[in-house]
């Protein structure tokens, strides 16, 4: 099959079309990929933020269609258009039975960038090719546990559903899921690329009455606007602390989302955020940034809180239904987060976009 190899981080994808994939196994399905949009977690494994060892096919944000099902795949049928997800459930390990999904142990894939047992199910010229963030979707096919394909309606747009794959799942999640937000909220986004920008939808849903957003990219702020955003901020110019604090009359915001990946940020949020407010880290910091609560005392008595979060906390069998549900009753806003679209044939172009921030998700057509 075709598909958009990453052999050296620094480099350039390069299209091959000799990718041998394999045949589903029990449990497995096999979808052909119609779309995929472009995620910053791919950029960062591109780039060598997160190192990846030895040539791997990107691509998480996808959408397709049923091509093959393995042995004991009842839910599923050759046909059926399927959103996928990086981190399938399994459904009875430690963290599922107790309603945590998104850290379910097929998640860890998102890391090896292998299947949980360890294969890939790709290789070229008889070596193997690494699964890349857990589905590996710059590619005419890809193979992942049957519980990482989640059904759709036939007549939903499958280039418009493959942004809920991750970047809406994330934002979404990361307001209703991981921090709870409750109506009548005030809330802080720093960070308005695609994820950042379905975490201001996610707000708006939730009820937040006050979103306050922060990004340097004049379009981007502008464009949060017709998301829900109800004041922006350039970090350029504006003291993010400060102005929050005038925007809540002194006390600081309930809710603080860092969506842009960047330690430092989520030290200017936790500062944003008011005695018992809760910071949430939706973006993913370079591994060698640490965050610092300086001084810890203050951290502590101020019972503020700080919690992680993968995937907007979501269980992706239960997440992607209900988000298409909010899209069909126009609550959620996909079409407006797409403003690139492109073929396989020019991924560099995509990546080159994301980097230098311009647009907020490029889709990639890949059979579509």
């Amino acid at each position: 099959m075709k598909a958009a190899v990453l052999e050296e981080a620094g480099k350039p994808l390069k299209i091959y079309n000799d990718i041998q994939i394999m045949e589903p196994r029990t449990a497995e399905v096999r979808v052909n990929v119609k779309y995929c949009s472009v995620c910053h977690s791919d950029v960062s494994v591109a780039d060598g933020t997160f190192p990846a060892p030895g040539p791997v096919i990107l691509g998480h944000e996808a959408s397709g269609i049923v091509d093959a099902i393995g042995p004991g795949v009842t839910h599923l049928a050759v046909g059926d258009h399927v959103i996928l997800t990086p981190a399938p459930p399994c459904g009875h390990c430690y963290y599922c039975v107790r309603n945590e999904h998104s850290l379910c142990v097929n998640g860890q894939a998102i890391m090896t960038h292998t299947l949980p047992d360890g294969e890939t199910g790709l290789q070229r010229q008889g070596q193997p090719v690494l699964r890349g963030v857990g589905v590996a979707a710059f590619a005419e096919q890809v193979i992942t546990q049957a519980s990482g394909a989640v059904k759709i309606a036939d007549e939903i747009p499958l280039d418009i559903a493959c942004v809920i794959g991750c970047a809406v799942q994330t934002g979404v999640g990361s307001v209703l899921n991981t921090a709870n937000v409750e109506p009548g909220a005030t809330v802080l986004i720093i960070g308005l690329g695609g994820v950042g920008m379905a975490t201001v939808q996610g707000a708006r849903i939730a009820g937040a009455t006050t979103i306050i957003v922060s990004d340097p990219v004049a379009e981007r702020r502008e464009a949060a606007k017709s998301f829900g955003a109800t004041h922006t901020l350039d970090p350029t110019i504006d003291d993010l602390v400060s102005q929050c604090l005038l925007l809540t009359n002194q006390i600081g915001v309930d809710y603080a989302f860092e969506t842009a990946g960047q330690a430092s940020l989520v030290e200017a949020a936790v500062m944003a955020s008011r005695s018992g407010g809760c910071t949430v880290c939706v973006g993913a910091p370079p591994i060698d940034q640490a965050i610092s609560l300086n001084p810890a005392v203050l951290f502590a008595a101020t019972e503020k809180k700080l919690c992680g979060c993968l995937l907007g906390s979501s269980n992706s069998l239960f997440e992607i239904p209900r988000l298409i549900r909010l899209w069909q009753e126009g609550q959620l806003d996909l079409e407006g987060m797409i403003t690139h679209r492109r073929p396989l044939e020019q991924i560099n172009e995509a990546f080159d976009d994301l980097s230098h921030n311009r647009g907020i998700r490029t889709v990639i057509s890949i059979n579509g």
